[in-house]
C-alpha cells in the first residue's frame, strides 16, 4: 500500500510542476484571454524577420503582437495585422516600423507615436510604415563601395 501512496504523491508532484510550467509560460509569452486587445492594419515593403507572434513595442514596452501576415497579390506588399492591448491608445499620426534588437538579435515591430490628439480605432490602417532593413544588403553595399 505504501508503494501506491508514493506513486500517487510523485504523480501529483509532476502534475503540479506541469501546471506551474504552463502558467509561467503563459505569463512570459503575454498570453491572455480574448477581448482585451484591438487590431490595427499596416502594409510593409519588407517584413523580414517578423512573423505571427512577434512583439509589438512602444517605447521598448511590449504592447501587443503580430496576429496575421499575408502577401497582397496586387501590391506585392506584406499586409499585417497587429493586436494591441486595449488600454494603449495610439495617436492616429503614428508610424510603425520594423526594428532590430541588435546586430545578432531578432526583429520586432515598433510603434513611433505621433502628436495627434485623435487615436486609432479598432481595425484602422497605419499608413506610415517602414519595412525591415536587410543587414546583408547593407554590408554588401559597404564592401562594394556603392553609394546608392
Amino acid at each position: 500500500m505504501s508503494e501506491n501512496t508514493t506513486e500517487v504523491l510523485v504523480g501529483a508532484g509532476v502534475l503540479a510542476a506541469a501546471i506551474g510550467f504552463v502558467v509561467y509560460a503563459g505569463q512570459i509569452s503575454g498570453f491572455s484571454g480574448a477581448g482585451n486587445a484591438y487590431p490595427l492594419e499596416a502594409s510593409f515593403r519588407s517584413l523580414e524577420g517578423v512573423s505571427v507572434g512577434t512583439d509589438v513595442r512602444l517605447a521598448g514596452v511590449k504592447v501587443g503582437s503580430v496576429s496575421e501576415v499575408a502577401l497582397n497579390p496586387e501590391t506585392f506588399r506584406a499586409d499585417t495585422t497587429v493586436s494591441l492591448s486595449a488600454d494603449v491608445e495610439i495617436p492616429d499620426d503614428s508610424a510603425i516600423i520594423i526594428s532590430s534588437e541588435g546586430l545578432l538579435g531578432g526583429n520586432f515591430v515598433e510603434i513611433v507615436p505621433g502628436g495627434s490628439p485623435f487615436f486609432f480605432e479598432p481595425g484602422d490602417r497605419i499608413e506610415d510604415t517602414q519595412g525591415a532593413v536587410s543587414l546583408v544588403s547593407l554590408l554588401l553595399k559597404f564592401v562594394s563601395g556603392s553609394s546608392e
